[in-house]
């Protein structure tokens, strides 16, 4: 556990180094004079949206309201779907604690997926982290299987998930979709949604379609053979660092007795802004706590089982 709280406090402090807010497509970072707020970052997200046939949910391990609205609300007419997510490989494993936002959005995945009962496909943009970062192509591919291995040891139901790597899985109807969609989209429209410019390689150009097509159910045969119009639901979620965090806290402690916060976990006024936070930080403790060690047990052989190419013929059971 203390080491668990060490990595938590190690994480935190990392990320207020940030010197200002950053919210772009690949990047989101909270600096010394900003927070990033839903309400600071929407306007952003939505000029970098690009039009697909998904629908995308906010959404907690912990709450159990929002996810049961998903699921009354997301598909009336009893229509299946299937959810998407992904990662790119990070050179910290989430065993370091510096990634705990990252198990908890791997938790809210897989929460998702149990109350909604349907199933999660999961991309590793091993190709995006060499295209962007430092990386060898080979040290790319083992930061992915490791980071497999992180995602795994949340709980994910292999019969009902499918994880892969783009250097491994891209082509065939998967890379067909990719050049429909290329094609749709101009570089005049590219250059407006995600900030290239003259000096970025034409790697980072051709890239974009790699994301947006795992949103298309044709992309993966094995799974969804004959089902072209399953929906995709999309749980997507914004990273906070503890400093910046907007908690609804009134201006000052005499207020925030009087009037309380405006959120309903503490809106009587019985809790602080920085209680609340801590009371986040020893739950966030635990929960890295108990994925390093579920992570322990992770093998190669459990990796290989998750991201082999296979129907799922109990998907939606």
């Amino acid at each position: 556990m203390a080491a668990a709280e060490q990595g938590v406090d190690a994480a935190r402090k990392e990320e207020e180094e940030e010197e200002e807010q950053v919210v772009n497509p690949w990047e989101v970072s909270a600096g010394r004079a900003a927070s990033t707020t839903t309400s600071s970052w929407t306007s952003s997200a939505a000029s970098a949206s690009t039009t697909h046939s998904s629908a995308a949910s906010h959404a907690s391990p912990d709450d159990r309201r929002t996810a049961s609205s998903a699921e009354a609300s997301s598909s009336p007419t009893g229509e299946k779907f299937y959810l998407y997510t992904g990662r790119g490989p990070r050179r910290r494993p989430c065993t370091s604690a510096t990634s705990s936002l990252h198990v908890h959005k791997n938790l809210s995945s897989d929460t998702c997926r149990r109350l909604l009962r349907c199933p999660l496909v999961i991309q590793l943009t091993d190709d995006e982290k060499f295209l962007w970062k430092n990386l060898t192509i080979q040290e790319s591919k083992r930061l992915a299987r490791e980071n497999a291995k992180d995602i795994i040891a949340c709980g994910f139901d292999i019969e009902r998930t499918f994880i892969f790597s783009d250097f491994s899985f891209v082509g065939g109807a998967f890379y067909e979709n990719m050049m429909q969609v290329a094609r749709c989209v101009t570089m005049n429209k590219a250059i407006g949604i995600f900030g290239f410019n003259l000096e970025d390689h034409i790697g980072k150009v051709s890239f974009p379609p790699v994301q947006t097509v795992p949103s298309f159910p044709s992309s993966f045969p094995h799974l969804f053979a004959g089902k072209d119009q399953l929906m995709c639901l999309i749980p997507c979620a914004i990273d906070q660092v503890n400093k910046y965090a907007f908690s609804g806290g009134q201006d000052s402690i005499e207020l925030h007795r009087k009037l309380g916060a405006n959120l309903d976990e503490y809106k009587e006024g019985r809790m602080l802004t920085g209680e609340v936070k801590q009371r986040l930080i020893a739950v966030l403790s635990e929960i890295v706590a108990r994925h390093q060690r579920a992570r322990s047990q992770v093998t190669e052989e459990m990796v290989d089982a998750f991201m082999a190419v296979r129907p799922l013929p109990n998907m939606f059971g």
